[in-house]
């Protein structure tokens, strides 16, 4: 993983000694809530409902050991001991006290990392398959490319005041795992016909009170060129995107207003004054970059372990968890190691102190002290042998952090909602948490299949209701929380978003709601066919009828 040299440490540590003597002036009276408002924002401290909310940078979601136990002990000895894990692959402190702040901020200091851009409207952390530099898929890193991206991004003058705020997203195979068409930009690492590096370039996505699918702007854009077409994009949507509504702020309205064509046209237009210039990176900066993603040193091992198949006959709850949590891994005799932070009746993305530490012992003995935090609020243990999972698993479980439902109905994505957020209408954990123990019969979600849950307690929709198979948004109908159910999203490589259903549910039928549509799923499907392949085959009616007739 990437390593600061002396002038990214001595960047974050003078950040965390102006953001110190900024909440010192706070906590004298000496500045009003209003004028710190913007000064917390830019080193990712929020106030929500309760109390602050920090959030922490995890860039392109790679964690160390190291810095798993950093988290560990901020959550211990400055919160409530727990984090939770985030769709943009961020860490979020709930409850730490502002004047602790700059401490928490100088604690993560001291193992690389910080809270720059995780708000305010700017290029936010930079997010990238979960799965980088270990899938079998992988045309190429995506973390280089995101590295890159980092750093050109990281305090850049001229787009640290854009009219609203920036996502961006990177994924090295053709299997989207990074949701990279529903980003502001959406990069695919892929080479052309001679075998050269480039990206697919896919501008405005997103979704929030306006979900829109990204369109592809340039199918090929070559590596050297990265920086300078990004550059391009951004000095557009600076100069063209709407300051006056910031809900028409984000640039997939500047691309809807304008047309693809128009917006092209003018990126073209700014890129050739520019292309060729210092904004690329200099010759052999890419690969100086790249080393630190160096592949580790893995061992020569035969493809399939005896004892991992072995222990996937002898023990049923093993070899089910390794059905739904262990992907194929590009090395021989290796195996990509998922971890579900969506117990039963868990709270989605929460992971405690003693959690993390464990996580962080398991990384460091079996996963070359590598960790990656994914967009779907799990964690993954990138590079684990294959003879060693079955003791990863047996560790895991110890700490409740082995089960086996990734891509499953209790695999749900949650947005913190009215527990936290004040801009909510609506819960998210308690239904999260409902839904979660109406399905704790593992052998009926496997029955059921892959089916993606997404609740958002508000229309700026950070659980993405809006690509789920089913997304649920939490709505406010006269004090009492509705939710709107759609049906059909998926945010990998065919993007869809969901179709609303019907009219919205209240809170104590959503549960039952999500019973009738599995059920009618079920009596639809044909053989081998998974929710989201029946659904685009018969469209909303069916489920329609039945939801409605039954509520």
């Amino acid at each position: 993983m990437y390593l600061y040299d002396t002038i990214d440490q001595s960047l974050v540590d003078q950040r965390v000694e102006q953001f110190r003597g900024q909440v010192r002036r706070r906590m004298a009276g000496e500045l009003s809530e209003d004028e710190f408002k913007p000064l917390r924002l830019m080193n990712g401290l929020y106030l929500q409902l309760h109390a602050y909310m920090l959030r922490v940078a995890i860039p392109y979601g790679t964690l160390s050991s190291h810095q798993m136990r950093k988290l560990a002990h901020i959550a211990q000895r400055y919160d409530k001991g727990y984090g939770h894990f985030t769709t943009r692959q961020n860490l979020q402190f709930n409850w730490p006290k502002l004047e602790e702040t700059p401490d928490i901020l100088a604690e993560l200091a001291d193992v690389q990392m910080h809270a720059l851009q995780t708000s305010g409207n700017c290029i936010r952390n930079v997010t990238a398959d979960q799965y980088a530099g270990a899938a079998a898929d992988e045309v190429a890193d995506p973390r280089i490319t995101a590295e890159v991206v980092r750093q050109w991004s990281t305090l850049h003058p001229e787009f640290s005041f854009l009219p609203r705020k920036f996502k961006i997203a990177v994924t090295g195979s053709s299997r989207d795992r990074a949701a990279v068409r529903v980003h502001d930009i959406g990069l695919v690492v892929k080479r052309d016909e001679a075998g050269a590096i480039g990206y697919q370039v896919i501008v405005g996505g997103g979704l929030g009170r306006t979900p829109m699918i990204g369109a592809t702007v340039r199918d090929f854009l070559p590596k050297r060129h990265l920086l300078s077409y990004l550059e391009a994009i951004l000095r557009v949507y600076n100069q063209a995107g709407r300051r006056d509504n910031m809900y028409k702020a984000r640039i997939k309205i500047l691309v809807h207003a304008l047309g693809a064509e128009e917006f092209i046209r003018r990126v073209e237009a700014e890129w050739e004054a520019i292309r060729d210039s210092a904004v690329d990176l200099p010759a052999g900066e890419h690969d100086r970059i790249a080393t630190f993603f160096a592949p580790p040193r893995f061992e020569a091992l035969p493809n399939n372990d005896g004892e991992f198949a072995r222990y996937r006959l002898e023990d049923r709850e093993f070899a089910q968890w390794a059905r739904t949590n262990v992907a194929p891994h590009k090395q021989l005799g290796y195996a990509i190691a998922n971890i579900s932070l969506k117990p039963e009746g868990g709270i989605p993305g929460d992971a405690t102190t003693e959690q993390m530490n464990a996580i962080a012992a398991i990384a460091e003995r079996f996963s070359f002290g590598e960790i990656r935090v994914t967009h779907e609020q799990n964690l993954v243990l990138p590079h684990v042998r294959q003879a060693d999972l079955y003791g990863v698993w047996q560790t895991l479980k110890s700490h409740d952090l082995a089960t086996p439902n990734l891509g499953l109905i209790s695999d749900i994505i949650a947005c913190p909602g009215m527990d936290y957020c004040s801009l909510a209408n609506a819960r998210s954990i308690p239904l999260a948490q409902d839904i979660s123990k109406r399905f704790a019969d593992l052998r009926r979600q496997h029955d059921i299949g892959e089916l993606k849950v997404k609740i958002s307690g508000c229309i700026n929709a950070c659980g993405h209701h809006h690509v789920g198979h089913i997304g649920l948004l939490g709505v406010d109908r006269k004090g009492e929380e509705y939710y709107q159910i759609t049906l059909g999203g998926s945010a990998d490589e065919n993007t869809n978003l969901g179709k609303i259903v019907g009219p919205a549910v209240p809170y104590d039928k959503v549960g039952s709601a999500i019973e009738t549509i599995t059920n009618t799923y079920i009596g639809l499907r044909a053989d081998g066919e998974s929710f989201l392949d029946t659904y685009r085959r018969v469209g909303n009616d069916p489920f329609k009828e039945t939801l409605y007739a039954a509520h």
